[in-house]
């Protein structure tokens, strides 16, 4: 069985640090990580009188503008890991709002290629500097110990976006440590 809660090492009495269930620590993490991303949204929006692009479609915008030469609906859709006709949908509305251009590549004028538009890419990074300016108002407010706790704690969330990552794309087996 696992340790669920005791102390490191012992008994639970010397003073070691405790080391939480797993079933403690995904509870906590799946509770507070909707809110956390809504919250995060919701200020940069209102920080910068932005408009109220869905989530989906900033990930879409994301993954454009860190493909220069552009995605294919496919490739667009396997990198966001959901189904082609959702990216259909995606690239429909924000064709329709000039923030998604699609391309006809010379060689093969079967195929479209997406790019993000001139006004999307500034938009993405208005979104990301209203993004972080909030959070650095919000984590300056903190405690000490609260933004020790927080940045001592991102080395350890980098890591479980790659576990879930790896896990995820290789059919749901853990990676090693």
């Amino acid at each position: 069985m696992r340790n669920t809660g005791r102390a490191v090492g012992g008994k639970g009495g010397g003073g070691a640090p405790r080391v939480p269930g797993a079933a403690r620590v995904a509870a906590g993490l799946s509770g507070l990580l909707g809110p956390l991303r809504r919250a995060v949204l919701r200020a940069t929006r209102n920080a910068e009188g932005l408009p109220d692009l869905p989530e989906a479609q900033i990930e879409l915008l994301r993954a454009l503008s860190s493909s220069p030469e552009g995605l294919s609906p496919g490739a667009a859709a396997v990198r966001l890991r959901v189904a082609p006709s959702t990216v259909s949908n995606l690239v429909r509305t924000m064709s329709a709002a000039r923030l998604v251009e699609r391309i006809r590549p010379e060689h093969d004028q079967r195929t479209v290629v997406l790019t993000a538009s001139a006004e999307a890419l500034h938009l993405l990074e208005r979104y990301d500097r209203a993004s972080t300016a909030a959070l650095i108002r919000v984590v300056e407010k903190l405690p000490d110990a609260d933004r020790v706790a927080l940045d001592q704690a991102l080395p350890a969330l980098k890591r479980l976006v790659a576990a879930l990552e790896a896990a995820d794309g290789n059919g749901g087996s853990t990676p090693a440590p």
